[in-house]
Formats: structure tokens, sequence, C-alpha cells
């Protein structure tokens, strides 16, 4: 099966962040559902490791909408240098990719 979807990963700082860039993202129809997940990232940054409390957004998008998507969070994200990165989902169940594909086409393609 082709890639028909995407999976974009960003980390945000803050749950208000989180929000507004995912309610984003839905309503421009860059993404068919974006999931926010609490954790603790590790990383090198200014040659000092950190830890900090962010937010995990799991964006699921098509592949039509992947470049658009990226562009979008990388334009309100509120990083330096944003954690983007996209994965293909290379496989699922159909009536999900179908609803997927279906959420971020334009609208005025809609039936």
């Amino acid at each position: 099966m082709d890639a028909q979807g995407r999976l974009i990963m960003t980390t945000v700082d803050s749950e208000p962040a989180a929000a507004t860039l995912a309610t984003a993202l839905v309503e421009r129809r860059l993404a068919a559902c974006v999931q926010q997940i609490r954790i603790a990232s590790r990383y090198r940054w200014d040659g000092q490791v950190q830890c900090d409390d962010e937010i995990l957004l799991l964006v699921k998008t098509s592949a039509a909408a992947a470049d658009a998507a990226m562009q979008a969070i990388k334009d309100d994200h509120p990083y330096e240098v944003p954690e983007i990165i996209a994965l293909p989902i290379s496989d699922g169940l159909p009536a999900y990719l179908d609803w997927l594909a279906k959420e971020t086409a334009p609208a005025d393609t809609i039936e």
C-alpha cells in the first residue's frame, strides 16, 4: 500500500500553545486529528543538557496536506528550532485512512 497519510510529530512548551496549534491545524483542514501527550524531554541545547516538560503533538494528516501542515507548524511554532518530523503511514484501517484524506481535503472539493 502506498503511504496515504503522514504522522507529524512536534513538541511545544505549554498546554495553551498545544491547543492553539492543534486547533489551527484542524480548523485549516491541515490535520484530521491532533493528539496531545504530556512528556519530559531531555536534549542538548547551547552546549547544555536540558530536561523540560513538553507537550507532544501527534498530527494525523494526508500525504497531500503534509507539506502545508509542516509549514503551518513552522510558521506558528514558539521554538527557535522546532521539532517537526513526518513519518509515512504505510498501512492502516482503510476506513480510517479514507476519513483522514477526506478531513484534510480542501473544503471546496468535499461532496
